[in-house]
Order: structure tokens, then C-alpha cells, then sequence
């Protein structure tokens, strides 16, 4: 299954709203797995960007699917990177 990386950077709306952060990571994998991926991981992170989440979905058009969903709150800004395996990579090269 393809793999997605979202760095994220909060808005003033997503720091006022980091009491209830915990809920929010809650739904954000609520949303990824009805979707029918999986969330592999959230970290906090020092530096240009606020949070890191790496996702799993099936497809491209699920994965904007889940980004649009996550984002109509306007708590933070996204830049979502298509993520490729070692051995999806290593499939790749062997064709070049």
C-alpha cells in the first residue's frame, strides 16, 4: 500500500486548539482507516515543520481524499509527500 509523509505546520487555530490534540490525532486515524488505510505514525517535531505523520492508503485519490478531510478544521498547514519503499525504489531502478 502506498505511503504518504505530511509535514504540517499549525496554524494560530491548530495552537489554540492543542488541549484537545490527543482527540484530533484520534480522528485523524479514524479518518484514515474508514478510508481504508492506515495511520503508521504522528510525531511532534523541532524545526520548520510542527508534526510529521506518515500514512498508508490504497491509492492517490484516497490519500487527497484523507488530506481534505483532515484539513477543513484549518489547524494546520500541509505539504504531503508520496513515500516510496526500499523495495518499491529498488523495483523502480531495475527498470531504469
Amino acid at each position: 500500500m502506498p505511503h504518504y509523509v505530511s509535514l504540517m505546520r499549525w496554524t494560530s487555530k491548530g495552537v489554540a486548539g492543542l488541549p484537545a490534540w490527543r482527540e484530533r490525532v484520534e480522528e485523524g486515524e479514524r479518518i484514515v482507516e474508514e478510508a481504508g488505510g492506515s495511520l503508521v505514525g504522528v510525531y511532534v517535531t523541532l524545526g520548520r515543520y510542527d508534526v510529521v505523520e506518515i500514512f498508508e492508503a490504497p491509492d492517490d485519490d484516497t490519500a487527497a481524499e484523507i488530506l481534505m478531510k483532515l484539513q477543513r478544521h484549518g489547524a494546520e498547514h500541509t505539504e504531503t509527500l508520496r513515500a516510496f519503499t526500499r523495495d518499491e525504489a529498488e523495483a523502480i531502478v531495475k527498470r531504469l
